[in-house]
């Protein structure tokens, strides 16, 4: 099937949503050769994946899944990275400040295939572990609202894709599918994309697969987080229905931010700029107000307040009276408590 399905894409044909599906499923089981992915991945990529195409695949990567399940309501905040702006993980640094105020975060994330600094690069650089099985990771979620699900521990049928992947060294369909695939099945979810017309796709795939509450955002400057350097698109997803919004940093009562501030070359930079805006050791403002937007959009995500710029507030309290900085302590806490069981 793989072959002959490849080759309608050479002809530019798209994927049904269960074409797509059986695809990812060949792709998973080992059942494609490595070149064979990498032409699937590269037309798709090419082109642009379709919401058909996009749903498919999510629903095969969520089947072949480990799963890890929690009776607590989860929310995950995560980008698609690909996005080539080289900043510090924003979005990993919102998600420990929502989780010091209560919001129950899943959040599922790699090491980097097309950033800087992936998620799990950045959590061990500051010292909190990111190898949990989902036993391990419902605990840690239940002491402190927060785990991480490495994805190579949670999708090992990804391994099929991992040198193509590599070899490619583009974003491909996989930094689409990565946030849509989370294996505790978080039903709320603030999701980054690099691209306005992916964003837009993204949207409508949220729909099909269903959700609480989610929404997606891009930023004018590529950005796969509520940037705030400029404008940020975003749709908010609800109720089965798509709501398109604009946002930009002033509109919360912040300040407009400058994109050289944010970036870093490596993980460990990420990690002590994270640091020191928890501990309050920074006068980089750009830094710091990128955390407290996303950080406020997630508290709304969450229903934990009625809108992004209460969110923002409650998010620079956290961060001002250093809970924040208490919950970075904690988490750490975790991983030298494991080791030492």
């Amino acid at each position: 099937m793989f072959q002959e399905k490849l080759k309608e894409l050479v002809a530019g044909k798209t994927l049904s949503e269960l074409e797509a599906e059986g695809m990812m499923d060949e792709i998973m089981e080992g059942k494609a050769s490595p070149s064979q992915i990498a032409g699937f991945l590269s037309i798709l990529s090419t082109r642009g994946e379709t919401v058909e195409e996009l749903t498919g695949c999510v629903r095969s990567m969520r089947g072949h899944a480990r799963p890890m399940t929690s009776n607590r309501e989860l929310l995950d905040i995560v980008g698609t990275g690909g996005d080539g702006t080289a900043t510090f993980n924003i979005s990993t640094a919102s998600a420990i400040v929502l989780s010091s105020l209560g919001v129950n975060i899943a959040k599922h994330g790699n090491r980097s295939v097309s950033s800087t600094s992936g998620a799990a690069d950045v959590l061990e650089a500051l010292g909190i572990s990111i190898k949990y099985t989902p036993e391990q990771a419902s605990k840690q979620l239940d002491q402190t609202h927060m785990c991480f699900l490495f994805a190579p521990l949670y999708h090992a049928s990804m391994k099929y894709a991992i040198e193509p992947r590599k070899a490619l060294g583009f974003r491909t369909i996989f930094n689409l599918l990565g946030p849509l695939t989370n294996p505790a099945g978080a039903q709320r979810q603030l999701l980054g994309v690099y691209s306005r017309k992916a964003a837009e796709a993204y949207a409508h795939a949220v729909v099909s697969l269903g959700t609480h509450r989610t929404v997606v955002v891009s930023g004018e400057d590529g950005m796969d987080e509520v940037t705030v350097t400029g404008r940020t698109d975003g749709y908010l997803i609800e109720n089965g229905r798509i709501k398109p919004f604009s946002l930009i940093p002033e509109d919360v009562g912040l300040h407009l931010g400058r994109l050289e501030d944010i970036q870093v070359e490596n993980p460990a930079e990420s990690a002590a700029l994270i640091e020191a805006i928890f501990s309050g050791n920074t006068n980089n403002r750009s830094a710091l107000e990128a955390v407290l937007l996303n950080a406020g959009t997630g508290l709304f995500v969450a229903g934990k307040v009625a809108s992004i710029a209460e969110g923002v507030h409650e998010a620079e309290k956290a961060v001002g009276e250093g809970i924040a900085f208490r919950q970075l302590g904690l988490l750490r806490a975790q991983k030298e408590e494991a080791a030492h069981a």
